[in-house]
């Protein structure tokens, strides 16, 4: 099942990604990413908003220590020390996110994507069952994807 949080109080905004990752459960630094289509309030010279692989480890500094809100971003995640060539990055306005289907991470092979969507929600696609059921406890405004692309294309 895909996610989107669109409004709540339990975050002090929608795509800190630092609160996402406390809400499903698990630690950045589980995995590795690649983070595509980077828009951030942050100006700095570790994070860049040039399409990039970054270490788990690297990422979960990186998001507690700095009080950054993403509002574009594509953060696709894969086992450690995964690297590859991507020739098409992911992009935050991928339209299939609102067809009212099921979709999976754009990213080939990605266990599962976190979307920052212009800073007023985020979309989650392709959790473990758990992490969902974690998500939604923390989060209790999020909805399934595929129910708010209906609303939105009715």
């Amino acid at each position: 099942m895909n996610l989107i949080v669109e409004r709540t109080d339990s975050a002090p905004w929608f795509t800190n990604m630092n609160s996402i990752f406390r809400a499903l459960g698990f630690a950045a630094s589980n995995y590795d990413w690649f983070i595509s289509d980077i828009e951030t309030n942050y100006y700095g010279t570790e994070f860049t908003s040039e399409d990039q692989w970054i270490s788990g480890d690297t990422l979960e500094c990186f998001i507690t220590e700095n009080n950054v809100q993403f509002i574009w971003a594509v953060f696709s995640a894969f086992p450690k020390e995964t690297r590859f060539p991507v020739e098409n990055p992911p992009n935050a306005l991928d339209p299939g996110y609102w067809s009212g289907t099921e979709v999976t991470p754009q990213l080939k092979n990605a266990l599962f994507e976190i979307v920052a969507w212009d800073s007023s929600a985020t979309i989650l696609i392709g959790l473990p069952d758990a992490a969902i059921e974690k998500f939604r406890a923390a989060f209790p405004d999020t909805k399934s994807l595929i129910s708010a692309a209906n609303q939105e294309n009715s």
